[in-house]
C-alpha cells in the first residue's frame, strides 16, 4: 500500500463528504455504514498492486535458478512481469 492505512478513514471522510456537500451522494443508510463502506472500497484499490507484487514475486521465485544461471537483473524481470500483468489485466495503479 502506498499510503499509511491510517490515511483510509481520513480520505474516506473528505470524499464522502464532498460528494454530499456537492449533492452528487444522497444518503439512504446512516453515514456511519457509507463510511465504512468507502474505507473498504479504498483499501481493496490500495491493496490491488500489493497483491499484484506479491502473485509477480510468487511468478519470479518458480525461475528463481534461471534467472540465475542467465545473470538477469531480478528488479528489471519483476518490472517488466507486473507491467506485463498490469496491461494484460487492463488495471489501474
Amino acid at each position: 500500500m502506498r499510503i499509511p492505512k491510517s490515511w483510509v478513514p481520513i480520505l474516506a471522510k473528505r470524499i464522502t463528504e464532498n460528494l454530499m456537500q456537492k449533492g452528487m451522494v444522497v444518503l439512504s443508510v446512516p453515514e456511519d455504514k457509507l463510511l465504512a463502506k468507502v474505507e473498504e472500497l479504498i483499501t481493496e484499490e490500495l491493496m490491488l498492486e500489493d497483491r499484484l507484487n506479491d502473485e509477480v514475486r510468487l511468478l519470479l521465485n518458480k525461475h528463481t535458478s534461471d534467472i540465475e544461471r542467465g545473470r538477469m537483473d531480478y528488479r528489471k524481470l519483476f518490472d517488466l512481469t507486473k507491467q506485463k500483468l498490469v496491461r494484460e489485466r487492463n488495471l489501474v495503479l
